[in-house]
């Protein structure tokens, strides 16, 4: 889940596909593998600074010239490396038990049941649904079932949905409550970080309309020998 204007890195050999649950800008910029920094080893969805943007941007002009293509391309690695991620994986675990209950959990991820009320729907104790959180996904179920709401909130919120509807939907009694959660995990407020995301379309020249859309960045590699940055752009 990719919310407007950040971007989702993939790197070699992952095996994925990208859903548009509306209508979107997809900008892809291809890398060679040999080219992958370090520490860039497991996808992750990022923040897109206004240089990453520009430099994106860039790649995207006909006739660029090989030279500028590489020095562009290096620039672009560079700020990649140095884009903070953003906490909106739900990793999901093996273990069967685990699996069906964190499935349900994000069927509904609202806070309604108790660790105890979950393991026991799974036919386990909560000592070991706990252990096999931390085990399997390095996790407290706590943290994880909040990184569920916040996947659910995501598209909600970039659907223009009111934010105490947003709130309300996933359970939590007040508008405070639900933004005081989003601030410790993103250290911005729900209005903020959606407002962020349309500046940055606007600024970019989309009209108003087009600045409703999700605008989805994906950073994904190529095998060896093709191309050192190979920039593309798709309407879904």
């Amino acid at each position: 889940m990719v919310p407007p204007s950040r971007a989702i890195w993939v790197p070699p050999h992952v095996t994925h596909e990208v859903v548009a649950v509306e209508d979107a800008f997809l900008r892809t910029l291809y890398i060679t593998e040999s080219t992958v920094p370090a520490g860039l080893d497991a996808p992750r969805v990022v923040e897109v600074s206004n240089l990453l943007r520009e430099v994106i941007a860039a790649l995207d002009t006909p006739g660029l010239s090989p030279a500028r293509e590489r020095l562009l391309g290096a620039l672009a690695l560079d700020e990649l490396t140095r884009s903070e991620p953003l906490p909106l994986s739900v990793p999901m675990p093996n273990e069967k038990r685990l699996r069906a209950l964190c499935e349900a959990v994000i069927a509904d991820p609202t806070p309604g049941e108790s660790l105890e009320q979950w393991a026991a729907s799974v036919g386990a104790s909560t000592r070991t649904i706990a252990r096999l959180f931390r085990q399997e996904l390095g996790v407290s179920f706590s943290q994880w079932r909040q990184q569920a709401i916040l996947a659910r909130a995501i598209p909600l919120l970039s659907q223009g949905r009111p934010l105490s509807h947003v709130a309300q939907e996933l359970g939590y009694q007040s508008q405070s409550a639900f933004s005081a959660m989003f601030r410790r995990a993103f250290g911005e407020s729900p209005r903020a970080f959606i407002e962020r995301g349309s500046e940055h379309r606007l600024e970019n020249g989309e009209s108003a309309d087009d600045a409703d859309q999700d605008e989805i960045s994906l950073e994904q590699t190529l095998p060896t020998g093709a191309d050192p940055i190979a920039p593309g752009a798709d309407r879904r």
